[in-house]
């Protein structure tokens, strides 16, 4: 008797134990307080934030098993070849520079295009087709409201910055007295029309006379880029962006038919909040 009352009380304060770690549960999936908090620090947001956003990982995690949305380890491996090859990268060498930015091994990086592939079917799922292709009168207001957003220079003469060690390059993009013999540097002059359009967007981004953040080099290295001159600001044509146009306005359209279907899922979902961190 004494070790059945024993085993049932210990049962009982572990089961109690669990519980107390638990923050949320979403139908009959549980958010802890770990959880959130570790959300907190990857987002740099409030409990309140990063709560929401769990919910919504449960909500979309729900959906995804309803519609048996499943990912391939063969569409996995195709999303990191075409990623390696718009850097100009073979795969092991995408894996380093991966390991090298973000601190993640080849099977971490997986399991998040894995993720990111899910949510991408998910999301095609439910607001492919909800979206209406915008008439010419739409395209043209759209134009006329953001036409700085399409004019860019024609080419950037910049100083490029390499070191193997970032913060070497952190020290001179925050003093540009600094020197080191640590840090390579190379003057160049990049086309906007031959680079990629991620570069493309750092560099516009950054403006002249400044230091373009730390990024990694695809190589094991960092590099940040000095904007030494812009040359022939060039002024967009309706024409020349009325795709790009139609693509932001139907991808509006698509977010406003996710935002809706996740709100009303929310509301239609049992989700109790049991604490919250301090």
């Amino acid at each position: 008797m004494y070790k059945i009352l024993l085993a049932f009380l210990f049962s009982s304060l572990l089961n109690a134990a669990v519980y107390d770690g638990i923050a949320i549960v979403v139908k009959d999936r549980a958010i802890t307080l770990l959880d959130i908090k570790n959300k907190m620090q990857e987002t740099h947001s409030s409990a309140k934030v990063a709560s929401n956003l769990l919910i919504r990982e449960k909500l979309e995690d729900i959906e995804r098993k309803k519609r048996k949305i499943t990912v391939t380890n063969s569409e996995v491996f195709d999303d990191i070849q075409k990623t390696a090859q718009r850097n100009k990268l073979n795969i092991s060498e995408f894996y380093k520079a991966v390991r090298n930015a973000n601190g993640l091994s080849s099977t971490e990086l997986k399991e998040k295009i894995r993720q990111k592939l899910l949510t991408q079917k998910l999301y095609m799922a439910i607001a492919y087709g909800a979206a209406d292709e915008p008439s010419d009168k739409d395209i043209k207001e759209y134009y006329n409201l953001h036409k700085d957003d399409f004019d860019h220079p024609s080419e950037f003469s910049v100083i490029i910055y390499q070191a193997k060690d970032k913060s070497r390059l952190e020290e001179k993009v925050s003093n540009p007295m600094f020197y080191s013999p640590d840090i390579a540097q190379r003057e160049q002059v990049l086309p906007y029309a031959k680079i990629s359009p991620e570069l493309a967007k750092l560099l516009t981004k950054t403006g002249l006379n400044h230091f373009s953040p730390v990024v990694p080099d695809g190589k094991g290295r960092y590099m940040t880029f000095y904007i030494k001159s812009l040359k022939s600001i060039k002024d967009s044509k309706l024409d020349d962006v009325k795709e790009q146009i139609k693509n932001a306005i139907m991808s509006k359209q698509r977010e406003e038919v996710l935002s809706n279907y996740f709100a009303r899922l929310r509301q239609n979902t049992d989700i109790k909040t049991l604490r919250m961190p301090k």
